[in-house]
């Protein structure tokens, strides 16, 4: 364990500030392309499903971004208006964050410690921005980082670099980063010189699992644990 301070703290998004969803995917496409074509609705929402499904098994393998405007792209469908805001309504239930994510948040802030954000995301800024001031978060962040905006997905260093410049640190040793995923969050945050916390309680799709687990410098099972464990690091660097 180093015995730099923990200065800032580092979240993925789904799965960890918001609850873990299963979503049916199909369901959600089918419901968006009958607003575009509704001859063809079942035709499009799959090749809308294995568009996102080819990006995200390139981010597993090549840590290349995405965006929803490739996903389009690739699946040869144009978005309307009306198509956007469908998908939307759709996820909306499912970007809810974890009960304690706001106190968690404050208590990390009222201990002068740094907080932001880095997820592997095909939406864009203004869609994250308008989930977060919505739950009353987004006054709470200090920096985000969004991967539909850079090249690299977790795990990539460049990812997790872009972060920690984000919230204005300079030494990946006094970074905390907390995720649900041993591969994404975890192995990848400590390969740049973080610390890394792991909150075991989404179910990862078996095709989203990298090859590699990292072994986590603490498992949490709630958020509000988080304090209390940045605290007895920190006394314990002092």
């Amino acid at each position: 364990m180093t015995n730099t301070k923990i200065e800032a703290v580092l979240f993925d998004w789904g799965g960890t500030l918001a609850t873990w969803h299963d979503i049916d995917l199909y369901a959600v496409w089918r419901s968006v392309t009958e607003l575009i074509d509704d001859a063809r609705p079942d035709e499009l929402a799959a090749r809308l499903v294995e568009a996102e499904r080819s990006i995200w098994l390139r981010s597993r393998d090549e840590h290349l971004s995405s965006t929803l405007e490739e996903v389009c792209l690739l699946a040869e469908v144009v978005m309307t208006p009306a198509a956007l805001a469908e998908y939307e309504r759709q996820w909306h239930p499912h970007t809810e964050l974890e009960p304690d994510a706001v106190q968690t948040l404050q208590d990390l802030r009222e201990r002068g410690l740094k907080v932001g954000v880095l997820s592997n995301t095909i939406w864009s800024r203004r869609r994250h921005e308008e989930i977060f001031a919505r739950d009353g978060v987004l006054d709470l962040l200090d920096g985000a980082v969004y991967t539909s905006e850079i090249a690299h997905t977790k795990p990539h260093p460049e990812a997790f670099l872009a972060a920690m410049k984000a919230v204005g640190e300079t030494d990946p040793a006094s970074c905390l980063f907390v995720g649900d995923r041993l591969f994404d969050d975890v192995w990848g945050a400590q390969n740049v010189g973080m610390r890394a916390a792991h909150i075991p309680h989404s179910a990862i799709p078996l095709e989203q699992i990298g090859h590699t687990e990292g072994a986590p410098d603490a498992t949490v099972h709630r958020l509000a644990e988080l304090p209390a464990l940045i605290d007895s690091w920190n006394a314990a660097a002092a």
